[in-house]
C-alpha cells in the first residue's frame, strides 16, 4: 500500500517517518483544531484538544473511504513547544488511540497563534487511499 522511505544510514525517526510513497486518491484535508462537530471546546488540554484534532481529521478522510492508515502526512501547529515537549508520552498515546501504528512523514511547528482563541493546536492530514 504505502511505502515508508528511509534512506540508508539515516537514524530511524521515533513517531513518525522521513517519508512515504503512496499511490491512489490523495485527500487533503484542512487544519483541524480540538473542538467537536458543533464547533465547540469540550476542554482546554492540549493532549485532549490533540485527540480530538486528530479523530476530526481522520473523520474527513473516512468520507473519503479510508482511515488512518492512509494517513501519509500530517503537520502540527502548537502554540507552546514546552508544553507539546513535557506531555510528549500522553500525546503518544492519544495519537496511538487515534491513528493507531500509522506513523506518516510528519512536521511540527510552533506558531504565535491560532484563528481560535481557545485551539492549542491545529493539524492538517494528507491521505492516500489505494485504488
Amino acid at each position: 500500500m504505502n511505502t515508508i522511505l528511509q534512506p540508508q544510514g539515516w537514524a530511524q525517526p521515533r513517531g513518525y517517518s522521513n517519508g512515504i510513497a503512496a499511490r491512489g486518491t490523495q485527500v487533503y484535508v484542512g487544519g483541524q483544531i480540538g473542538w467537536n462537530a458543533e464547533c465547540r471546546f469540550e476542554s482546554d488540554d492540549l493532549v485532549q484538544q490533540i485527540y480530538q484534532a486528530l479523530k476530526n481529521a481522520i473523520d474527513v478522510v473516512r468520507e473519503a473511504g479510508g482511515g488512518p492508515e492512509h494517513v501519509v502526512r500530517m503537520t502540527w501547529y502548537f502554540k507552546d513547544k514546552r508544553e507539546y515537549v513535557a506531555r510528549l508520552k500522553e500525546i503518544g498515546a492519544a495519537y496511538r488511540e487515534v491513528m493507531g501504528r500509522n506513523y506518516p512523514a510528519m512536521t511540527a511547528i510552533q506558531v504565535a497563534d491560532l484563528v481560535e482563541d481557545e485551539a492549542k493546536v491545529e493539524i492538517e492530514v494528507t491521505a492516500v487511499i489505494p485504488d
